[in-house]
């Protein structure tokens, strides 16, 4: 399906809620749908992409901030079942392969690392991933469930989809509706999905604070 400029709006506010919220224990309140996104890797195989609500998690990435305004970044989605979406589940790395073939769309996270005059584009990383950001807390707020994956054949997807020197692909995200962790191929995968969420304390990671 091809996307057109016509958005609609966020289905946010009638988007059905996730049956296997873990929201995260914050040291101070913070919102909702910050706490409860979590990344799983076990998807509803059936569960089919509601075409408004991915274009609105690709619409939160195009509003995302950038230097300049530049907007350093291209995606290429597949849904299941498109040629798209083997084509980028086959440049995914060791056990990516064996979980994603259940999720509803896989997204490339493609950086514009030199610009058109051939100038390096020092910020493009950081740039995507704040797009990534938003289409995953988008995402979310509509009721979907998004894993982003490092573990990918840079070089395999370079090829595949025929990008020049200026773009460089960074990551896969895969997007869709979460299911019990019954659904991963491994015992050791199924006790990961539902381990308790952790993170480095606050004071670990703000290094000054005057």
């Amino acid at each position: 399906m091809t996307l057109t400029d016509t958005t609609p709006s966020s289905p946010a506010a009638t988007a059905p809620r996730a049956a296997f919220d873990r929201p995260a224990e914050t040291s101070v309140p913070i919102l909702d749908v910050l706490t409860e996104r979590w990344s799983p890797r076990s998807f509803e195989p059936d569960s089919e992409i509601d075409e408004a609500v991915l274009t609105a998690a690709l619409e939160a990435a195009r509003w995302s901030p950038s230097a300049g305004n530049s907007q350093p970044w291209k995606f290429i989605v597949g849904r299941r079942g498109t040629a798209t979406f083997d084509l980028i589940n086959a440049n995914l790395m060791g056990f990516n392969q064996a979980w994603t073939p259940n999720a509803s769309v896989l997204i490339v996270a493609v950086a514009e690392v030199i610009d058109a005059d051939g100038t390096p584009r020092r910020w493009a990383h950081y740039d995507l991933g704040q797009a990534m950001a938003h289409l995953s807390v988008q995402a979310h707020a509509d009721g979907l469930h998004v894993h982003q994956m490092g573990g990918i054949d840079v070089a395999g997807l370079v090829e595949t989809f025929g990008l020049d020197e200026r773009w460089e692909p960074v990551t896969v995200t895969a997007l869709g509706t979460v299911a019990a962790a019954d659904n991963l191929p491994d015992e050791k995968s199924r006790e990961r999905e539902v381990a308790p969420r952790s993170r480095k304390p606050l004071a670990d990671i703000v290094v000054v604070n005057d």
